[in-house]
């Protein structure tokens, strides 16, 4: 049995990868082509089975999947949209301005964190906008957003540069105020980040965070204390950029990056 935060498999080096999700036993990489964006793996051999072509893509910031919907969805910062991309290759898109992260909540909706203007917007899986909140102030930069189970909002957030870098849980009452937080001032100790890039929650709410600078992956409580270190420097070659996490199969997918190459690293979890 593998112990927690084992490598498990590693994906092929190529382009930088900027977002890795699964769906119907299939591993699903984006990188940054002019073509075949999507790579398409087998979940239990890890074999490449074949390349998805995103039509008229002009920038790639996240991808993530729904179940329910059988979907990927991708966003485009440049095209300022979001792209839908079934299982079989068939393409549509709706607008967003400045989507960054994307995630799925328990109603099969659309979280897209808009970055620079500081806001999250629900859209149904066609891209009808069911609402959009304003984050608080000082949450600047914010990288993605999940809603949990009970609501609330998880936020990463803090670029290169900015002095507050952090995990936020957000109310889901209208106020926008932060319940818990985890981090402050950018740093490299225990409960500090060096850009919080990315996010995943497992069913019983636990938090997983990509720290990007600081090239580890940290594990926090439902109220986001500070539990240890998951995935460790040792364990990647550059750094970890986005998360995915398969509930079932209990494993974690880093993507692990440098400037112009990547590749997934999956680590038991």
């Amino acid at each position: 049995m593998c112990t927690v935060g084992q490598v498990v498999h590693t994906l092929p080096e190529g382009k930088a990868v900027y977002g890795v999700t699964s769906l119907a036993n299939e591993i699903f990489l984006l990188r940054r082509k002019e073509r075949d964006q999507v790579e398409v793996y087998d979940v239990i051999t890890y074999r490449l089975q074949r390349c998805l072509t995103v039509p008229n893509i002009r920038g790639i910031t996240d991808m993530t999947s729904c179940e329910h919907y059988h979907c990927l969805y991708i966003g485009d910062n440049i095209g300022e949209c979001v792209h839908r991309l079934d299982l079989h290759g068939k393409a549509t898109q709706w607008r967003v301005n400045e989507p960054w992260g994307l995630s799925v909540n328990a109603a099969h909706n659309v979280i897209v964190t808009c970055r620079y203007a500081g806001r999250i917007k629900e859209c149904s899986s066609h891209g009808d906008l069911l609402r959009e909140l304003t984050l608080p102030d000082d949450v600047i930069n914010p990288q993605l957003t999940i809603q949990s189970r009970s609501g609330q909002f998880i936020v990463c957030h803090g670029a290169r540069g900015d002095p507050i870098h952090r995990v936020c849980m957000i109310s889901a009452d209208g106020r926008r105020h932060i319940v818990h937080s985890h981090g402050g001032q950018r740093g490299s100790d225990i409960d500090e980040y060096d850009v919080p890039s990315h996010l995943a929650v497992d069913n019983n709410e636990y938090v997983y965070v990509a720290d990007d600078n600081n090239r580890r992956v940290t594990l926090l409580s439902p109220t986001l204390n500070y539990i240890r270190q998951i995935v460790s420097s040792d364990k990647l070659k550059w750094y970890p950029t986005k998360l995915y996490l398969d509930v079932q199969s209990r494993c974690l997918y880093v993507t692990d990056n440098k400037t112009r190459a990547g590749r997934v690293v999956v680590f038991s979890a």
